[in-house]
């Protein structure tokens, strides 16, 4: 793991960023343009922005991962549809459309100087900033689990060596095994991913033979995404294997043992656990927060119209750390969002035609082998939020040929995202 220390220098503005001026003037030279976190909404923002101004807005990433793995579609690595090595991606192209990409870690934005500090205390001068942090995990939202319990019992909420210890975790679970997943709670990453997830889980169960364990759901929420669709997968595909837990159920998670592999809730203690899946209480990420661009949600508010940060009107903030109104926390979305922006920067920067912001979404979710789901939505800004003006959701009873069309756009849509975001 990079170190606030290990810091990578890969491009000259980087080299040059404990020198660098004030921030640009317009008709003096190019404007400058610093987006911190190469996601979904980060690396499409930079991409965009640089791209689409034909290299008239100076634009630099800051990145501190050397790869970007994607957290959608990680679940299906999980399940086996997928290899970790195609939901791992590299920056390489983006410098071809004029983008920078610096390996280093923004530690906070000086909003007052216009400068983003990095971690090692070099600052860069901005115009305008791009912040898509994605989450930070709530470590203390679930009675006795903490950061130093996430080995033993793993989130892999956030990308990386976490997504590859859950699967060593989830193919190393014995026949008869008991598998405890504590869902979130809103608003969270992804609202279908942990029950995709799920699904994924018993896949893998029922591939491998694995036929008497079982897999239990806490979760505390009243219902949640695509319920429908997901319960009647679950009693086609692996009936008795998956039971959901809602809060009148269970009564609340009251402690978890790490050590011991023990669940408690308010009704039932689950022992010995084979595999304990925490996915706690989530916010916006920490530069976000430290930046005062968090209200007291941990969230950041944003203008509708824009994705501009309602508390700076030099940043704008995108992805899962935003108060988005009706739009789902997803790459989709995010990558969506990030257009908007980007049309908004190179207004304001350079004076290029913008549009009023529409914004659009889809969250595919694989059930069992081409047996997929979907939900989705288009959106615009209207009183004073993110509004949904139409949306769709697949049918309980679908024919084995629709869903497996589904499928097919599910792959066809990674495919097409991450040439958008990277290509």
């Amino acid at each position: 793991m990079t170190t606030r220390r290990d810091i990578l220098i890969g491009t000259g503005a980087i080299a040059a960023a404990s020198t660098l001026p004030a921030p640009t003037v317009l008709g003096q030279a190019k404007p400058r343009v610093v987006v911190i976190g190469g996601g979904a909404g980060g690396a499409t923002a930079a991409k965009y922005i640089a791209k689409d101004s034909e290299k008239k807005i100076a634009v630099t990433l800051i990145e501190e991962n050397p790869n970007y793995q994607t957290c959608f579609h990680s679940n299906l690595f999980l399940g086996g549809f997928r290899d970790y090595k195609s939901i791992l991606h590299d920056y390489a192209k983006l410098q071809g459309h004029g983008v920078d990409v610096a390996r280093a870690r923004a530690q906070v934005i000086d909003r007052d100087k216009k400068q983003v500090v990095l971690a090692d205390g070099r600052r860069i001068a901005y115009d305008r900033v791009v912040v898509s942090p994605g989450i930070d995990l709530k470590y203390d939202s679930v009675p006795g689990w903490g950061k130093e319990h996430e080995e033993r019992m793993p989130h892999a909420w956030k990308p990386g060596a976490q997504t590859r210890l859950l699967k060593r975790r989830l193919d190393a679970v014995p026949n008869g095994g008991v598998i405890v997943m504590i869902a979130p709670p809103n608003p969270f990453r992804c609202p279908p991913g942990p029950y995709e997830r799920i699904s994924m889980f018993a896949h893998v169960l029922k591939r491998t033979g694995k036929t008497k364990s079982k897999i239990f759901i806490i979760d505390p929420k009243e219902t949640f995404s695509k319920q429908a669709l997901f319960q009647e997968g679950w009693d086609k595909h692996y009936k008795g294997m998956i039971e959901w837990l809602g809060p009148k159920v269970h009564d609340g998670v009251k402690s978890v043992d790490p050590k011991t592999g023990t669940v408690v809730t308010g009704f039932e203690t689950y022992k010995n656990c084979a595999l304990v899946n925490v996915i706690p209480a989530q916010m916006a990420g920490a530069i976000a927060r430290d930046s005062g661009l968090a209200n007291q949600t941990g969230y950041c508010p944003i203008l509708p119209e824009s994705m501009k940060s309602t508390l700076d009107a030099n940043i704008f903030v995108l992805g899962d750390a935003t108060i988005a109104g009706d739009m789902p926390k997803s790459a989709f979305s995010a990558n969506s969002q990030a257009k908007v922006a980007a049309m908004t920067i190179r207004g304001e920067l350079i004076g290029a035609r913008t549009f009023p912001a529409r914004y659009a979404n889809t969250c595919w979710s694989l059930i069992e082998t081409d047996d997929t789901v979907k939900v989705g939505g288009a959106y615009e800004a209207k009183d004073g939020k993110i509004t949904a003006s139409s949306t769709f959701i697949s049918k309980t009873g679908e024919t084995a040929d629709l869903r497996k069309q589904t499928q097919a756009e599910n792959m066809g849509w990674y495919a097409g995202i991450v040439e958008d975001m990277f290509g």
